[in-house]
């Protein structure tokens, strides 16, 4: 069937804001999205075609699910891969592939396949309790992951001598060797079922100090142009090694020698290119759709520097969220909410992200300190 069809249904694992957006480039393709998540008011619901509670996680509900669609792809990578493989062998289309998403769910078989590929990442090794970390007490200061399970910031703890070893995780997980980076960059890469490639601008990371999540981000990055076609040609290999068809958002550092080390990747649309909905002349979300229905790619260059703040809950505050600020922040020249739709708020949750596009790189700067003081969620 043609994905354009008025019958082709589109399935996506996961309701969150991620797919939420998804949903709403979709809706200029007139295409059917039908969603699958465990929250009965999943910020997806509201505007999916058709919504079905359960576990993206269990085999029954993914499978069942997989069978009332026409393909599947996802928005979050913490799925049953073993229902998307059976999926798969019966003829489903599933991208990203399974076995993409099952290298990409372990920390440890991701870090493992940068190795094997020749993909420069930070030196590590690989555990599987808390004892076995304290026997390399070399590679401190550190950074412990857990192999499974952590994502925006959790599963993460920073070793910083052997006085924190005590906070190591007593689980399977990877040891980093803390890199002495100058920046944090992002590279976004869309890969079609024709093998036809197209990569983001590279973007500049502004993490939380102590949630391990974007804070903030400018698009494209301050960095020198040879360094960014770097980046980007480092993202465009790591994707073509993984044969991936859809979105590869890769994390990266840049050592303060200009070396690129890769960090992280996520097989879907990312916090990392929400931007692109305003800055871009063809958002992650339509490439996304383009990629995994194999259609030809979109443009993916801006047509105006930007940057993106992420809309976080304020420390001390659950409950009914409340916007304060918005006003004046909408007063602003350039300046874009965009609200997720969770009704409810808690600490450091992303609620929203605000894009503002600005020319002159100081005039962007001082906005994004605008939106970061001035605009807060807050609990009635």
């Amino acid at each position: 069937m043609n994905a354009l069809d008025a019958n082709f249904k589109l399935g996506l694992l996961g309701g969150g804001q991620l797919g939420r957006m998804l949903i709403q480039s979709a809706i200029d393709f007139n295409l059917h999205v039908s969603v699958l998540d465990a929250d009965a008011v999943a910020p997806c619901r509201p505007l999916a075609h058709a919504f079905t509670l359960g576990s993206p996680t269990d085999f029954e509900a993914v499978y069942r699910f997989g069978q009332t669609v026409d393909m599947l792809t996802i928005e979050i990578e913490n799925v049953n891969v073993e229902a998307l493989e059976r999926l798969q062998g019966e003829g489903k289309p599933v991208f990203p592939q399974p076995a993409v998403i099952r290298i990409i769910q372990d920390k440890r078989v991701q870090k493992q396949f940068y190795r094997d590929h020749g993909l420069p990442t930070a030196d590590f090794v690989l555990t599987n309790d808390r004892q076995e970390v304290r026997q390399h007490t070399r590679f401190l200061p550190a950074f412990h992951k857990l192999g499974r399970a952590g994502y925006d910031g959790h599963g993460v703890q920073h070793l910083r001598s052997t006085a924190d070893l005590d906070r190591a995780f007593d689980a399977p997980g990877v040891l980093e060797k803390a890199v002495d980076f100058d920046r944090e960059i992002s590279v976004i890469v869309a890969r079609n079922g024709r093998g036809e490639v197209a990569s983001f601008p590279t973007v500049e990371l502004v993490f939380h100090p102590e949630h391990h999540l974007v804070e903030y981000l400018f698009a494209p990055s301050f960095l020198p142009v040879g360094l960014q076609q770097r980046a980007e040609a480092l993202a465009v290999r790591t994707a073509e090694h993984l044969g991936i068809v859809g979105l590869l958002a890769v994390e990266m550092f840049v050592t303060k020698t200009g070396e690129l080390l890769v960090n992280e990747v996520a097989p879907r649309p990312h916090n990392s290119g929400h931007h692109t909905l305003r800055a871009n002349y063809t958002s992650q979300f339509e490439q996304h759709l383009r990629a995994i229905l194999h259609l030809p790619l979109g443009d993916p260059r801006a047509h105006t520097p930007a940057a993106m703040v992420n809309l976080l809950g304020e420390a001390g505050h659950h409950g009914e969220a409340r916007y304060e600020g918005m006003e004046a922040i909408l007063a602003m020249k350039g300046v874009y909410p965009h609200l997720y739709g969770k009704r409810f708020t808690k600490p450091f949750r992303k609620m929203g992200h605000v894009t503002i596009l600005d020319a002159d790189p100081e005039s962007l700067k001082k906005k994004v300190e605008a939106v970061k003081n001035g605009l807060k969620v807050v609990s009635e």
